[in-house]
């Protein structure tokens, strides 16, 4: 048996853990359903569950770990909105005041066929969808980050902090932008679609 991974460095995670980008996969999106199911199980009443990150971007190469968005309504505890996703296979990685983030497929010999992170916030703190959308709704923008992406693949293949902090100016670039274009109607419209 592997070194467990609460015993593991930095490096030794991001060694076993590799980005590794792939082409689209329709499976994406059929993953994403199939885990906010269970979520909805495992999280409050009222939690928004939103597909996010590249696989939720039509078209584009992207690691193969699906990126799940549950924003709990304001005023919860967030350990306490938490506290049944163990249940579902998920693992905290790091717990602040206003945002949790979850793991679930990492294990002591490498991934597993499926893969999530799960961000747990409180409503309105999304930017990930306006830049989700903006992509989507601006398919040569979207192969302008897939471009990137691939650029960046192999320099930070054993540095995840690298590989975001190289993608942050484009990413802070398209949300803002995406936030003018989309206006205020926006949130209502979102957190209707996306409501448990």
């Amino acid at each position: 048996m592997g070194k467990p991974l609460s015993a593991m460095t930095l490096e030794e995670l991001w060694q076993l853990f590799p980005i590794v980008l792939a082409e689209p996969q329709s499976c994406w999106k059929e993953w994403y359903a199939e885990e906010s199911a269970l979520l909805r199980r495992l999280l409050p009443a009222g939690t928004l569950i939103s597909h996010i990150g590249s696989t939720a971007i039509d078209g584009i190469w992207a690691k193969p770990i699906v990126d799940i968005l549950a924003e709990v309504p304001g005023g919860m505890d967030l350990v306490v909105a938490g506290a049944k996703l163990p249940e579902g296979g998920y693992r905290c990685m790091s717990r602040s005041d206003t945002r949790c983030s979850y793991n679930k497929g990492y294990m002591e010999n490498g991934f597993a066929q499926r893969v999530f992170h799960l961000h747990l916030r409180f409503v309105g703190d999304h930017d990930e969808l306006y830049f989700r959308d903006y992509l989507n709704d601006h398919p040569a923008i979207a192969k302008e980050y897939e471009r990137l992406k691939l650029n960046l693949w192999k320099e930070y293949e054993h540095d995840r902090d690298g590989y975001t902090a190289a993608k942050a100016a484009f990413v802070a670039r398209y949300t803002q932008e995406a936030k003018q274009q989309y206006g205020s109607c926006y949130e209502a419209a979102t957190q209707q679609k996306e409501q448990v």
